[in-house]
């Protein structure tokens, strides 16, 4: 069966862009903070991501001295930021469930209706069994696009009705470690997405529509971003050294 998304590496630049990501990462990777473990910058990588997540959203990023965070999408976003790790297992054999259990955590102070968390809304579901089916094996293009894509498209299909941004960058961070591109999670894409919000926006609506030139864009705005997000990675390293 042919690989559906392998005409994605025919696009211009787009083949380029995802290695120049994926080397940043790996060299990031290289950094000696990260080679005697990590798990210290991972940690810091996780909480800056889910801040910045939230606030793409419109959430108030910061977090109080007594650590009681108020701002529903925020406690959200941390909450779905301390999972991510034991997730990865039920991400790669059945993304579909650990999806579920991201909106749980993601929109447990948003949802009034508990018996609505981790449901998808009405007709997200083939076009959600496509994704599923991505994500478990049915592509082999480099990981930097396959989570472009897995980001995209979840964005564009908002499968829950709320929630869907922090549900899109969460499932977007377990695509990085389960394809190789970042094993232990030390990047933050979610800070350039944040810092450049407008064209993210811009660049995911032009994704939705399908049309080559918007695949293009957003595969192209996304390597961008783990490429940039590797940058805070290294500065996360630099501190930690």
């Amino acid at each position: 069966m042919s690989d559906p998304l392998a005409p994605l590496l025919d696009l211009e630049g787009v083949a380029a862009a995802a290695k120049s990501a994926q080397d940043a990462v790996f060299a990031v990777h290289r950094h000696p903070a990260n080679l005697r473990g990590g798990s210290a910058t991972a940690a810091e990588a996780s909480v800056r991501a889910a801040r910045a997540s939230a606030a793409i959203d419109g959430a108030d990023p910061g977090i109080p001295e007594d650590a009681a965070v108020k701002d529903p999408v925020l406690a959200g976003a941390l909450r779905v930021a301390e999972s991510l790790e034991s997730l990865l297992p039920t991400w790669r054999r059945a993304p579909a469930q650990a999806l579920a259990r991201i909106h749980v955590l993601a929109a447990a102070d948003l949802v009034a209706d508990a018996d609505a968390l981790g449901r998808p809304r009405a007709g997200a579901g083939a076009r959600l069994e496509l994704l599923t089916q991505l994500i478990t094996g049915a592509t082999s293009v480099p990981g930097p696009l396959q989570t472009a894509v897995v980001h995209g498209e979840l964005l564009a299909l908002r499968p829950f009705g709320t929630a869907d941004g922090v549900v899109a960058r969460a499932a977007a961070r377990l695509t990085m470690v389960a394809t190789g591109t970042d094993p232990k999670s030390l990047t933050v894409p979610e800070v350039p997405c944040l810092r450049r919000v407008s064209h993210y926006r811009e660049a995911a609506a032009a994704f939705a529509t399908g049309e080559p030139d918007g695949v293009r864009s957003w595969l192209l705005f996304s390597c961008e971003a783990i490429e940039k997000g590797a940058q805070e990675a290294r500065g996360i390293a630099e501190a930690a050294s």
